[in-house]
């Protein structure tokens, strides 16, 4: 055996991680986003994951046509117009660390209990690299050992064939996991008899799909990467685009270019709302010349974007007697309901209670609305700084009412636009991710596939947690993420899972659910989307739907990081077959040729039609948008306003209102170090940022070390100790630091009650200087 074949090869000590051997710094950050600080970062950790070769080769496949595979970061649309770079540092992240040299075999297991393991840094767990074969827990020892494939699908199924009922299991799904996975996945829960599906939307987007739906009958946005391309005017709330949705940056800078105006709403500016070097950009690059990426930027309080909508439809309402063109009143008159009563609303909502809840001024808000008056083509784009509120669903409303004003609905360069997180998650809830699916799609199914699914709503993630607590659900299986640290309340999460018969997880790598465990437990390897994936009938390439409702192929490009890797589709179909033994469903004739996944998915799946043909086009399809054609499918068949009322988001005196968010080098639970670049912060993730005042006001200074109390709405509080303060430029009550960490500020209750999401972005807390 050489070394490149070494399974061990390159495999980190197991103490390694981000842990700071200086102390933290914090510089505000004044340089363009991307550009040249981007191009140092990629560059070190290829030099330092020694994949200088394999990183340069997959730079040039990812998010490319014929044979190119997609990234398995953010779900930002891939480039229409034959980009040969269509990357971004974030994604070669992702890409690098998937495709390590480390390797975590039996061996590691071997020496390392799961207790040992449980002290180790979240960086050092995954840090360690790729799994390479199927692993079971051992209680006697206390160790993972080998399990043949065969003997932990049979493991699996029994456990599931022995329920008393199918809904004592629940079957959680990531956002990486492509479209015939997903719809095995669910194929095989359903015909098991149960809808527990729950999934990461229920913790990001579910506001936006209710919102949407309820608005325009449609769970998605209506627009595409070309109404991007031709709009006038760019409205992005609570987005962090260089980090989150980095690739977004290009077509900022575009729109900057050609004269469009573009708005940033975020209590923290954040390098998004700057300026750019694109560094495709050679010339730029090479000159350093940065391109403006903001018109205006507004830093409403923590929950206060609501009451800016607010502002800004009053604006032009206001306007609307002596400017003939401020409302589009043939469009109101054709393809709306509620017109009136959302005026009558606006009317009513008075300026001092506007600017008391947005914590903007009058002007500022009138400066946004003249943007959005003089623009003839508007998009309004967003992400969870929206949506994780007890209000997400009334604000993502409030965007559509302000659409509808004008008419931005239908026509190119306008409309709505949520921007998806992970790779795939908008693919995961078109194929079948639904605890709540309509009886449309369940006939379809019923249809195609012979079964008999279930009719009666199932779990979703905040209701599976409470179910596994009480002893409720039995079995929980995971598709990829890394839910222990993905789900609020941390220590409520990891009881539920420990509190479980068995905890099954498909993962690439070692992470925090594999240490939070069943009484019994599997942890079973898959292949990463950069691989290949050889079956019976050839390389297979997979399909996944970006956030603007683009299906394309995905094919991977390495041989698999080890030759017992399954695909999920393979994976799958080992669980369900030994689950329902006398299932007619064709589950091995499936993963033989993926082709036969999508046609049984094109006469299941309503938009799906022709499936394989379609995405073999270049750039693959578009779902169809109903709404963007303006069909309404709601009961009045037309665009529908919202009059929901204010919400009081002003904190109550000595509490602040706290968001959680990622930084900058970190993808979801992956943290690849202590840095966030682009708020200046190095060697530091447990800080708080802080308005300089209100540090004042508790008599703290720079890195003090603080601690920080929620309060749920049962009354329960929970505690983070040892925090070091940052000041920042963030509204006064407001503060922010990193998830995971801080997850366990939001309580297992605190959830909306329009969306039932998490409200990890408006969490009441106080921060007091530690004493300890």
């Amino acid at each position: 055996m050489n070394a490149s074949e070494d399974p061990q090869q390159d495999r980190a000590e197991p103490d390694v991680g981000p842990t700071p051997k200086e102390p933290p710094r914090f510089r505000p950050y004044r340089h363009p986003a991307a550009g040249w600080g981007a191009a140092r970062s990629v560059t070190r950790l290829l030099l330092g994951e020694r994949a200088v070769v394999d990183g340069s080769r997959a730079i040039m496949r990812m998010n490319h046509e014929n044979g190119g595979f997609d990234c398995p970061g953010c779900a930002w649309p891939d480039d229409t117009k034959g980009l040969h770079l269509d990357i971004c540092e974030n994604g070669i992240k992702h890409v690098t660390w998937e495709m390590t040299r480390k390797r975590v075999g039996r061996e590691f297991f071997a020496a390392h209990t799961v207790t040992e393991l449980a002290g180790w840094s979240d960086f050092a767990l995954e840090n360690q690299g790729r799994l390479t074969e199927p692993m079971v827990y051992d209680p006697e020892s206390d160790h993972y050992v080998p399990i043949a494939w065969k003997d932990a699908f049979e493991l699996v199924g029994r456990a599931l064939r022995e329920l008393d009922d199918p809904n004592r299991a629940a079957f959680y799904t990531s956002g990486r996991l492509g479209n015939e996975a997903t719809f095995l996945y669910q194929l095989m829960a359903r015909e098991l008899g149960t809808n527990n599906l729950p999934d990461c939307s229920n913790m990001c987007h579910e506001a936006s799909g209710r919102a949407l739906r309820a608005a325009l009958g449609t769970g998605k946005g209506t627009v595409d990467l070309k109404d991007w391309e031709s709009t006038d005017a760019l409205f992005i709330l609570g987005v962090n685009a260089a980090s989150n949705a980095p690739r977004m940056l290009t077509a900022l800078a575009e729109a900057h270019r050609r004269g469009a105006r573009i708005v940033h709403v975020n209590p923290l500016v954040e390098a998004a709302a700057t300026r750019t070097i694109v560094p495709h950009e050679f010339v730029d690059m090479a000159l350093f010349k940065s391109t403006r990426t903001s018109s205006l930027n507004l830093q409403p309080r923590i929950g206060g974007d609501m009451a800016l909508l607010r502002g800004m439809a009053k604006t032009i309402l206001e306007q609307a007697p002596t400017d003939p063109k401020a409302l589009d009143r043939e469009f109101l008159d054709r393809h709306t309901s509620g017109f009136e009563e959302y005026r009558a609303l606006c009317e009513r909502t008075s300026w001092d209670e506007i600017e008391r809840q947005s914590g903007l001024d009058r002007a500022r808000i009138r400066r946004a609305a003249r943007v959005y008056r003089e623009a003839d083509r508007s998009i309004f784009s967003w992400c969870l700084g929206i949506t994780q509120h007890e209000h997400g669903v009334d604000t993502v409303r409030e965007i559509v009412n302000l659409l509808l004003l004008r008419g931005n609905l239908g026509r190119e360069g306008a409309g709505p636009c949520p921007v998806r997180g992970h790779s795939n998650v908008q693919g995961n809830r078109t194929c079948g991710i639904d605890h709540r699916p309509t009886d449309a799609f369940l006939d379809r199914l019923a249809d195609a596939c012979r079964i008999t699914p279930p009719r009666e709503p199932g779990l979703d993630t905040v209701a599976t947690i409470e179910a596994m607590r009480l002893g409720r659900i039995e079995v929980f299986v995971g598709m990829g993420g890394n839910f222990a640290l993905a789900a609020p309340d941390t220590p409520y999460t990891h009881a539920g899972l420990r509190a479980c018969a068995l905890t099954v997880h498909v993962s690439t790598k070692l992470n925090r659910s594999h240490l939070v465990h069943g009484r019994r437990a599997l942890i079973l390897p898959c292949l990463g989307r950069t691989e290949k994936d050889a079956q019976r009938g050839g390389v297979q390439s997979t399909s996944v739907e970006d956030s603007m409702s683009m299906v394309h192929l995905s094919v991977g490009m390495k041989k698999p990081a080890s030759p017992q890797l399954l695909s999920e589709p393979a994976i799958i179909a080992g669980i369900a077959r030994a689950a329902l033994p006398g299932s007619e469903t064709r589950w091995e004739w499936y993963v033989e040729d993926y082709d036969r996944i999508r046609d049984t998915m094109a006469r299941a799946l309503d938009g799906f039609e022709d499936f394989n043909r379609r995405v073999r086009l270049p750039l693959g399809f578009r779902i169809k948008q109903p709404a963007r054609e303006l069909v309404f499918l709601t009961p009045s068949g037309r665009a529908e306003f919202s009059t929901a009322a204010l919400p009081d988001v002003v904190p109550a005196p000595g509490t602040l209102a706290l968001g959680t968010m990622r930084s900058h080098d970190q993808w979801n639970t992956t943290i690849y170090s202590d840095n966030d670049r682009y708020r200046g912060i190095t060697n530091l993730r447990t800080l708080v940022f802080m308005h300089r005042d209100d540090m004042h006001e508790r008599g703290v200074r720079e890195f003090d070390p603080v601690d920080i109390t929620s309060t749920a709405r049962d009354g329960g509080t929970r505690t983070l100790s040892g925090y070091l303060a940052v000041p920042y430029d963030i509204p006064r009550g407001c503060a922010a630091g990193y998830m995971p960490e801080m997850n366990v500020l939001c309580a297992i209750g605190d959830y909306s009650t329009q969306s039932d999401q998490p409200i990890m972005k408006h969490l009441k807390v106080t921060i007091t200087r530690s004493t300890a």
